[in-house]
């Protein structure tokens, strides 16, 4: 793998994230308690031996280089020819903001010629999967590839959010529609498309090639998906590369958290007895930022004392370190490092961001606090939505409320 160089796409608004988006990238909202979203891609870059990054950032970026800064430059050796690079718009070639996957590709051509690299790898940064690179690079070279598409099977109704593809029995790409309204099947099945996951292998020549030849075309979108992939199926040799798992589970795992309802139950189904996702693995580990903090703390074991009974305890939930439930209880949450639940304050299905501070005699249901909020003593949120707008919090399609932190609540940056 030392011949190819990973581009990590990290600059995306995550509009439909908003506001945990507001303030951040969406490759650095929090996910799971103690990691950021970014940080599943950079660990199947190392546990994959992928050891030259490119991470390309546009919007709010500076949460997101912190972390990478803080958490990521240790596993990589420059003397070695090792980096984790985290690369701002240069408007080198263009004074515009990046146009489409592809132009924002482009414009960093000249740091990946400086490679030299013989192919490239072309990752999003904001999905959560556990996936060995290494494995789609070799399949590339044996099929004597030009570009390789990694495949997941969805459902019909999914596939509109996908890029879609047909292949022949050889798994070569005969057919790419982007986001269709009418998806097409796989054969003999009238419910499952095959869909790209975004992460490509590219010969580093072809596309450099390709990439200069998309910037002339005045009416193109600059993006992958809609431009170069369709383009190139019927001369060149496009492959599908079926995604291999390297979760330890039964059934696959990816998820899109690209909205509040598939971002909050992602979170959830990790409180799980079994969760899908297996944060446990010691052969695929995911690496993260870890600040010095104590170990989490539950504090108080009291009778009624007339207020109700004084617990600190988390049943059914991921505690992060640094926590401390100081009488307070939660139940199938995730709760950040740094957080507090104080005394006889209820957390209910819900996910608090490092450093929330929740009140005394707080009721909390599926709901998300951002990072530093301060919840007064005695409020009450999730239990009724119209007055959770009236404050001026975010209630999701699936009543999901959501506390930023600039919701007026006592917040730290």
């Amino acid at each position: 793998m030392k011949d190819v160089l990973a581009v990590v796409l990290a600059g995306g608004k995550g509009t439909r994230l908003e506001p945990l988006t507001r303030d951040r990238a969406k490759p650095a909202v929090p996910f799971g308690g103690c990691y950021r979203i970014i940080d599943f891609t950079l660990s199947n870059c190392l546990n994959s031996g992928l050891r030259r990054l490119l991470v390309l950032t546009q919007y709010k970026a500076m949460s997101l280089d912190r972390h990478i800064t803080l958490g990521w430059r240790d596993y990589f050796c420059r003397e070695l020819g090792e980096f984790v690079d985290v690369v701002p718009p240069q408007q080198r070639i263009d004074e515009q903001w990046y146009q489409g996957t592809a132009d924002a590709v482009y414009q960093n051509i000249y740091a990946m010629e400086k490679e030299r690299p013989k192919h490239v790898v072309i990752l999003a940064g904001d999905h959560i999967y556990k996936m060995d690179y290494s494995k789609l690079v070799a399949y590339h070279e044996q099929q004597n590839a030009d570009l390789t598409i990694a495949a997941l099977k969805v459902s019909r109704d999914e596939a509109q959010s996908f890029g879609v593809m047909q292949v022949d029995n050889e798994s070569r790409v005969v057919g790419f529609e982007e986001k269709p309204t009418e998806p097409k099947t796989v054969p003999g099945s009238d419910d499952e498309c095959l869909a790209s996951m975004g992460i490509y292998v590219f010969n580093a020549a072809f596309l450099f090639d390709e990439l200069c030849k998309d910037a002339t075309l005045p009416n193109s979108a600059h993006d992958f998906g809609k431009n170069i992939i369709p383009s190139i199926i019927n001369t060149r040799r496009v492959f599908a590369f079926a995604f291999l798992d390297e979760n330890a589970k039964t059934q696959a795992y990816w998820r899109d958290v690209g909205t509040i309802d598939a971002y909050y139950e992602a979170n959830l189904e990790l409180t799980n007895v079994e969760p899908e996702l297996n944060l446990y693995d010691d052969r695929w580990p995911v690496r993260t930022y870890q600040p010095n903090l104590p170990p989490a703390k539950t504090v108080f074991a009291d009778d009624d004392d007339g207020q109700g009974p004084r617990k600190g305890e988390a049943l059914d939930s991921l505690v992060s370190h640094g926590a401390i439930l100081s009488g307070g209880i939660a139940r199938k949450s995730v709760i950040g490092p740094g957080a507090r639940i104080n005394s006889y304050a209820q957390v209910d299905e819900s996910i608090l961001f490092a450093q929330v501070n929740v009140g005394r005699h707080c009721r909390i249901r599926r709901a998300i606090i951002d990072k530093g909020v301060h919840i007064p003593d005695g409020m009450e949120i999730g239990y009724d939505h119209d007055a959770d707008r009236a404050r001026g919090f975010t209630v999701s399609e699936g009543g999901v409320v959501v506390v930023a932190k600039a919701d007026g609540l006592l917040s730290t940056s």
